[in-house]
């Protein structure tokens, strides 16, 4: 041990050591967490902060901050899953209602357009009056062959009123609704009937799925 040593306190020494593995567990458990939140991160900062390249959408707008969706509005799990909603009365959405069906054919065939990530988003109509669902309809949208989920609003007033000020948000009661998996409206889309429009709306759904990896499976 050399002369200088000896001049510094073994307290001292100890207490370097100490603080020194210290700094380096905070250091260590920090990374860890920006590993764990970078997918998260990520998609929310490609949307949110870099624009206008990297945050533009093609077709769908933007919402910030995101609206936060209360699970207790619908008898429908919804955390954790990728969502496309729209909210329409089941006595006026019939064969014969063209914005509606167009509504119902665009979310099924997003849906279908993501290939092998199609498991990772479900499509819900919510039945704002409670009537019967055209069996025109039916047939053609039911859960099994289209993955289309009818579900009726809560018959608690305050609960329907809530939703009804979630939904109308911005305008967009009558737009397709992208919900997170956090669950969020994060971005709305117009009823198009457009090839090129629901090619823009397809890639604004893949980037999303590339970007947050959350939601892999229902």
């Amino acid at each position: 041990m050399s002369d200088k040593e000896l001049l510094i306190p073994a307290s001292q020494t100890d207490s370097s050591a100490i603080n020194a593995r210290t700094r380096r567990g905070r250091i260590q458990m920090l990374l860890l967490l920006l590993a764990c939140a970078s997918p998260v991160i990520a998609s929310y900062f490609a949307y949110y902060v870099i624009k206008p390249e990297g945050g533009k959408t093609n077709f769908g707008t933007l919402i910030y901050p995101a609206q936060e969706f209360n699970s207790a509005w619908l008898d429908v799990p919804l955390k954790g899953k990728w969502t496309l909603l729209i909210a329409r009365p089941a006595g006026e959405c019939q064969v014969k209602d063209k914005e509606c069906v167009e509504a119902l054919f665009l979310m099924r065939q997003t849906r279908v357009a993501m290939g092998r990530e199609s498991g990772r988003v479900q499509l819900i109509w919510v039945n704002t009056d409670g009537k019967a669902v055209d069996p025109e309809l039916t047939k053609a949208y039911d859960e099994k062959t289209a993955g289309l989920k009818v579900v009726s609003l809560s018959s608690d007033p305050k609960s329907r009123a809530e939703f009804d000020t979630w939904l109308n948000k911005e305008g967009a009661g009558k737009e397709i609704q992208l919900i997170d998996p956090s669950p969020a409206k994060m971005m709305y889309f117009p009823v198009t009937n457009s090839p090129k429009e629901f090619s823009s709306l397809k890639k604004d759904l893949e980037k999303l799925l590339k970007l947050n990896h959350k939601g892999e499976s229902l």
